[in-house]
């Protein structure tokens, strides 16, 4: 049975959603049959942002995210997980695991989407995604070995496991607490996602008051 979910949505610019309608379960957001364990620390809310660098969707969705994340609770920790489906989408979860592991990730992950994009570069070869990241502070030959590391290669797979147990069959994607599924054609569109991911936010803080 669809559990509705009244929010005030007024003001959120929401294309497809009234103002104070309710979200309905099956509908806007699913609910995961099991909830997967949350990463984050005791008291927070866990919203993971799944995505792959080459999805155009993806990217479109950069600048509505971005601008919530500005605006988000403190009571809430964003996860990114890049998409593991093999080929290009694994060389580049490789390659945000890596500039994560070289302390590099928040400045490179919007230019790394800008440069698949706009300027038409696939960054899917090791040596092209460490001179790459060259122009970061970090040296090709350390960029090439965290990009070649035993630990990068690692996340990479737990990555891919976590998108198993997420039930994640394609992106971009928003979980919130690891129950609560938002994709684009459950919101309507790129831009309504992170609008209803903040109302379930709310209700996450609703059911955690009870």
């Amino acid at each position: 049975m669809f559990k509705p979910l009244m929010v005030a949505l007024a003001g959120l610019g929401l294309s497809t959603l009234a103002s104070a309608a309710p979200l309905v379960e099956g509908q806007h957001y699913e609910v995961l049959p099991e909830a997967v364990e949350t990463r984050v620390e005791p008291g927070q809310i866990e919203v993971t942002e799944a995505f792959w660098y080459g999805c155009p969707h993806c990217y479109n969705l950069q600048g509505p995210v971005t601008a919530w994340y500005a605006d988000i609770g403190d009571d809430v920790s964003v996860v990114h997980l890049p998409a593991t489906m093999g080929g290009d989408w694994n060389q580049h979860a490789l390659a945000f695991y890596a500039a994560e592991e070289l302390g590099i990730r928040e400045e490179v992950h919007a230019d790394f989407f800008d440069a698949i994009h706009q300027n038409n570069r696939s960054l899917t070869e090791v040596d092209d995604i460490a001179a790459f990241f060259s122009d970061y502070g970090v040296s090709e030959e350390d960029a090439h070995q965290a990009l070649t590391s035993f630990g990068v290669k690692s996340r990479v797979n737990q990555a891919h496991a976590r998108m198993r147990a997420m039930r994640l069959m394609g992106v971009p994607a928003l979980m919130v607490d690891g129950r609560y599924l938002v994709t684009p054609s459950s919101a309507g569109s790129l831009d309504n996602m992170p609008q209803i991911a903040d109302a379930l936010v709310e209700k996450v803080r609703e059911e955690r008051a009870d």
